[in-house]
């Protein structure tokens, strides 16, 4: 496995990579999650292609800087992880090489990033599309592979490829969740013991809505209901930054689930924020 650290040294070795490139950028404390990623890639491209990885704590997409300033950062780890993975190279910039000192220009996402987490973190997506659209010119993959858990940031990256006319597949990867069903996050280690053992109830109030589907139910209230009842009892720590029903297609909330839909919660425990989502289609 290579690795390199700045823009230079990575188009350097582009010379060495074979055809299909498989492309997954993360922010680094990798888990089973990320893992799950980089298999996905290696089966986008077999095993005669190439699969690139980045780590990266993008200061552009924190919207509090605590959060950032917390975020866990485990390079060699990661870099061990990368390598029992088979990933081929792995690009770990830092934020004074990557972004020029006076850098003034950002992507701006106008109309999927209104709502979820959007709503709450001004400016997250433009960060995000920002430097997903500097790897993406810089790595120049064949594919892209984005886990569904960030169901908002998965469609605004379709979004730009299309809207951009970016020469990049993008693939969705399911979320990897632990065996009580939290789904797999960098921030999971910053959850108490006690946070840690209540936090699967996001997954039991999605999977409470999406048992209405099988009813037909038509009526967006109905499934925050359902999931709703199953957030009441939780601790002190606990509060909800969103939940909302919306379309699929648009990320917009929906007047009646007669179209794919998705139900996306965020939550607090203390100042750990975790996000999760199913996808609801009423039958």
């Amino acid at each position: 496995m290579k690795t390199s650290t700045n823009a230079s040294e990575l188009l350097s070795f582009q010379s060495e990579w074979s055809s299909p490139v498989a492309f997954v950028p993360t922010m680094g404390a990798l888990h089973e999650g990320h893992l799950s990623l980089f298999r996905r890639a290696r089966e986008s491209v077999g095993d005669s292609g190439t699969v690139v990885a980045s780590i990266f704590v993008n200061p552009l997409q924190f919207d509090r800087p605590g959060d950032l300033k917390n975020y866990p950062r485990t390079l060699d780890d990661d870099l061990a992880f990368c390598r029992q993975e088979g990933v081929d190279h792995v690009f770990h910039p830092n934020a004074a090489e990557f972004y020029a000192p006076d850098h003034s220009i950002q992507v701006l996402e106008k109309s999927l990033a209104q709502h979820l987490c959007g709503a709450t973190r001004p400016g997250h997506f433009d960060g995000v599309c920002t430097v997903v659209l500097k790897l993406f010119n810089l790595v120049a993959p064949d594919f892209a592979v984005f886990g569904k858990k960030d169901y908002q940031q998965l469609a605004i990256i379709r979004r730009m490829v299309r809207d951009l006319s970016l020469r990049v597949e993008i693939i969705a990867a399911e979320t990897f969740r632990e065996q009580d069903g939290l789904a797999m996050s960098s921030r999971n280690r910053n959850l108490t013991a006690d946070d840690r053992a209540d936090a699967p109830r996001l997954r039991k109030a999605l999977l409470a809505a999406q048992n209405l589907a099988v009813t037909g139910e038509r009526s967006p209230e109905k499934y925050l209901a359902a999931a709703r009842q199953q957030l009441k009892g939780a601790p002190e720590s606990f509060r909800v930054d969103y939940l909302e029903l919306v379309s699929r297609q648009t990320l917009q909330p929906l007047a009646s689930v007669s179209e794919p839909a998705l139900m996306a919660v965020a939550a607090f425990y203390g100042e750990v924020r975790l996000i999760d989502n199913i996808e609801i289609t009423a039958r």
